[in-house]
């Protein structure tokens, strides 16, 4: 491949997965654009896949390319080795140019290149406020990671980094725009059904919310369900 032809596959990539990443989006489609993009465009990689961290300390796959790489992502789970688990726990990157004999890897690394896969490279990413794993990336020959491959790897791994980031915002503007409206709604029943202002409505579920140690809307929730059930009947 010339480079003339790499930079404007590279560019093309870019161009896809921006456009991937809108608000709102879809966080499982958008993951899978990067993924397929950073296996279709890094020379070299064949495969995938990115690893995420939970809260109770486990590490799930996302959006793998095949279902080789998510047998390869979970090999390095159970046996508590490789350059995906170390990047997402620990490294920034991590390379391995002959994972069947890397000391480094001595369980996984015999495992991964029966699956078919001679290198391997991961990059940590980090979306706040909790997110946090790695983009492992695969390739089925030895020595096919170099500088190109660690450059290009890392403007992927900043892709997830920003779709994670993004899809926590548009949550919790979701989040944020749906307490709005329910109290809005509760406001205007108090309205309607003492005879209140705007202000006086809001301050009276205020008042109700201290007074009970309740959150405002729950309160608000509760008095438009209960409105709801008793004009059904």
């Amino acid at each position: 491949m010339t480079e003339t032809k790499l930079h404007l596959e590279i560019a093309e990539a870019m161009s896809e997965v921006a456009a991937a990443l809108k608000v709102p989006m879809d966080l499982d489609d958008t993951l899978e654009v990067i993924t397929r993009c950073a296996a279709d465009t890094i020379p070299g990689i064949v495969e995938a896949s990115i690893s995420l961290t939970t809260k109770n300390g486990e590490i799930r796959t996302l959006a793998p390319t095949s279902p080789t790489i998510i047998r390869a992502d979970h090999l390095q789970y159970e046996l508590g080795e490789g350059p995906c688990l170390e990047a997402a726990l620990e490294e920034p990157v991590v390379a391995v140019n002959d994972l069947a004999g890397d000391p480094r890897w001595p369980y996984y690394g015999p495992k991964a290149a029966a699956l078919g896969f001679g290198s391997q490279v991961a990059f940590q990413f980090r979306a706040e406020p909790h997110a946090r794993g790695a983009l492992n990336l695969y390739a089925r020959e030895p020595n096919e990671i170099d500088q190109d491959s660690i450059y290009l790897g890392s403007m992927f791994a900043a892709q997830v980094a920003v779709a994670m980031g993004w899809a926590r915002q548009d949550q919790t503007m979701s989040d944020a725009l749906a307490t709005r409206n329910v109290i809005g709604q509760a406001v205007g029943i108090v309205m309607e059904r003492y005879k209140l202002d705007s202000d006086r409505a809001f301050a009276f579920l205020t008042r109700l919310s201290q007074t009970s140690n309740t959150k405002l809307h729950t309160i608000a929730t509760a008095l438009v369900n209960q409105t709801n059930d008793l004009s059904e009947h």
